[in-house]
């Protein structure tokens, strides 16, 4: 029991750090509330349990090459910094949600959050990469099904931090000013666009 929970934690702290996703999440949760966030987070864990299947599969010896690198960090940088923008230009909108005007199909949260994190290098460096030396590792102590218990484990730490996010951006757009709101989404947006000029400085250096 003591392990399984180190592996919940261990599944928090992967969500846990400020990254695209949870800029995005919280993003989405000020201008659709709860459910949408929490959606959102749910797309984001389809991506990262393809991923876990992936590295499962040995797929993650090929993020190695310098030229998927190149690719990763490009694409990345040009998704998040288009996001960055968009959510830019649409801040008005927050006030517009805020008054349920208007309503985002939940399925829209749904594939957001899961592209989102599907073409993330973060995402991908991580899981195919660190996490697949890790269960090269792992692998030579636990059994086959003592390893999808932790793994299980991950994943249902990844939902309690989603959660979390969820209630956070929900309770600030019923409790703050709209005003405030802007605010928070404007600092959200940003941060994607700083990831977003993160990820091409990477792939400018492994290109020259």
């Amino acid at each position: 029991m003591n392990s399984i929970f180190t592996y919940i934690f261990l599944g928090i702290s992967l969500a846990a750090p400020v990254r695209p996703v949870n800029a995005a999440q919280l993003n989405t949760g000020i201008k659709n509330g709860f459910f949408h966030a929490w959606i959102f987070g749910f797309g984001a864990l389809l991506a990262d349990i393809l991923y876990m299947v992936l590295v499962y599969f040995g797929v993650g010896q090929f993020v190695d090459s310098p030229y998927i690198k190149i690719f990763l960090w490009s694409f990345g940088c040009f998704v998040l910094t288009y996001t960055g923008i968009e959510s830019l230009l649409t801040l008005h909108k927050i006030k517009l949600n805020f008054h349920k005007e208007k309503r985002v199909r939940f399925r829209q949260s749904l594939s957001s959050g899961f592209l989102l994190s599907l073409l993330n290098p973060l995402t991908i460096l991580f899981w195919l990469g660190i996490f697949g030396s890790v269960l090269a590792e792992a692998s030579q102590k636990i059994t086959d099904s003592q390893l999808i218990l932790y793994s299980f484990a991950i994943i249902g730490g990844i939902i309690l931090w989603d959660t979390f996010m969820a209630f956070l951006s929900s309770g600030a757009r019923k409790f703050l000013s709209n005003k405030f709101l802007v605010i928070i989404s404007i600092i959200s947006s940003l941060s994607m666009l700083g990831f977003g000029i993160y990820f091409g400085i990477q792939a400018y250096q492994l290109l020259f």
